[in-house]
């Protein structure tokens, strides 16, 4: 007799403990692999939620594991590794949690929580180099990976960073000169806006330091033309509850709307302020992209939430239960870089929707498609987005993809043809609550309502994550 099973929801991906796969060829479930479609797509996300019976407090706090899907003339292949810091192998090595990070504490007695300090997780994205992938936190240094097998070869200060300081995970590389641009938040006696400039081979070959106010959370910022922006929120961390210990730093950060949103205005070559402004207030933890049009003015799209409640919906996730409501929607800014001031906000698509990418050649320069993570329609409850979009500037279109009933699919992630760069392809993986499998779905980019050209099964679940990036052969 067959016993009918429950599918299961996103609740099966997020909660799964990964076990990680060594480098395995990949069998095609329908469709072909596209001809002129290689490279290696890397994806980054927490793949371990739980340790001797004890849950993180926050999905932000998962350890890393890296997913590279390398496509070559001779088929697809799949690895998947943990990010293994040295605090990673020391709780390995105990069974237990050691450390805190963004949402929990170090557990233990009131000892452990000023001598144990915050674990990098290694979670969040990855830079690709020709040499070495990088795993992105937010708080402190990146780790090098081999790019084929994704075995951990330690932390890198990039020929040049300081100890400790942050290198976060929303770097954006200028596809013209291959440099690279990120931040980090650094907290001391004042919080610093650490800037940094990469040549194009991952070496740090410029830095500077601009003062912020207060204590903000900075998650990511835009490159529009030759400038950097950074949309300050209103949300200050309060550092008597973080160094007292009694609250982690996800804990610890109160929205206060009557700050504004402030605006800083960087100089790409020099790294220094070229102007500071203010908007209304909101929340966003990712931009999709940024340009300066033929006025001047600099163009930003934004995913915008009005408030901090999607801190306590990511908290919500990693228990499998998320009840929070946090709507967001894509907007657009428009302003003056040189004074600052805002001239025109536009919401351009009243949908709930996160993860907003362009393609590479299009990063910091004028753009026509965002690619985006949505709800299904009629499903746009708690949880994790289900679907892709595409959302076209010049029309105002959503092309949605059709996944089915219990699918999830992860950040879609353009993959340029490797020989008509006009072309491309839109890679994503997919968590399938019906058969509790994980699956890479390729699609072509101009048809993302038609069924993908290609779906290559997964040796395991992989954990729904945040961050990825495609490198091309």
């Amino acid at each position: 007799m067959v016993i009918a099973t429950r599918p299961k929801d996103w609740v099966g991906s997020v909660l799964h403990t990964a076990n990680g796969f060594a480098p395995t060829a990949l069998a095609v479930l329908s469709g072909k692999i596209p001809t002129r479609l290689r490279g290696s797509l890397y994806r980054n996300g927490p793949a371990r939620l739980e340790r001797g019976n004890t849950r993180v407090s926050h999905w932000f706090d998962g350890d890393g594991a890296v997913l590279g899907v390398h496509f070559t003339d001779a088929g697809a292949t799949g690895v998947y590794r943990y990010v293994q810091g040295k605090e990673f192998q020391e709780e390995e090595k105990a069974g237990h949690f050691l450390y805190g990070g963004y949402g929990m504490l170090p557990p233990g007695g009131i000892w452990n929580r000023f001598t144990k300090g915050p674990k990098n997780a290694g979670n969040t994205s990855v830079l690709a180099f020709d040499d070495r992938v990088l795993a992105l936190w937010e708080g402190g240094h990146p780790y090098a990976l081999n790019p084929e097998t994704l075995n951990t070869e330690g932390q890198t200060d990039l020929n040049g960073l300081p100890p400790l300081m942050p290198f976060s995970a929303h770097p954006k590389r200028d596809d013209r000169t291959g440099e690279v641009y990120n931040f980090g938040v650094s907290f001391g006696k004042n919080a610093m806006l650490n800037l940094y400039r990469l040549d194009a081979t991952g070496n740090l070959k410029q830095r500077n330091q601009v003062p912020l106010d207060g204590f903000p959370l900075i998650h990511d910022f835009v490159m529009a033309g030759q400038y950097l922006l950074f949309f300050v929120s209103p949300i200050r961390l309060n550092p008597l509850l973080v160094l007292s210990r009694l609250k982690g730093f996800g804990e610890s950060f109160e929205w206060k709307p009557e700050k504004g949103t402030q605006i800083l205005v960087i100089d790409r070559d020099s790294l220094e302020v070229v102007s500071r402004g203010e908007t209304e207030p909101w929340y966003q933890w990712h931009f999709g992209n940024g340009a300066v049009d033929k006025d001047g003015h600099a163009v930003v799209d934004v995913v915008r939430y009005e408030d901090f409640n999607t801190n306590q919906l990511l908290k919500e996730v990693a228990t499998g239960h998320a009840t929070t409501k946090a709507s967001s929607s894509l907007w657009q800014i428009r302003l003056d870089p040189i004074s600052g001031t805002v001239s025109e906000i536009n919401r351009m698509l009243n949908r709930d929707c996160e993860f907003p990418i362009v393609k590479q050649a299009d990063v910091g320069q004028a753009w026509r498609y965002t690619y985006l993570s949505v709800y299904r329609p009629g499903h746009e409850s708690p949880g994790v987005f289900e679907a892709i979009a595409r959302f076209d500037q010049q029309t105002g279109d959503l092309m949605q993809a059709n996944l089915g009933e219990n699918r999830y699919a992860m950040e879609p992630i353009y993959a340029p043809d490797a020989q008509n760069l006009d072309q491309g392809w839109i890679v994503t993986v997919v968590y399938d609550g019906n058969t509790d499998t994980s699956e890479v779905w390729v699609f072509d980019s101009d048809r993302l309502d038609d069924e993908p050209v290609c779906r290559l099964a997964l040796p395991e679940v992989i954990p729904l994550g945040f961050h990825g990036t495609w490198k091309s052969a």
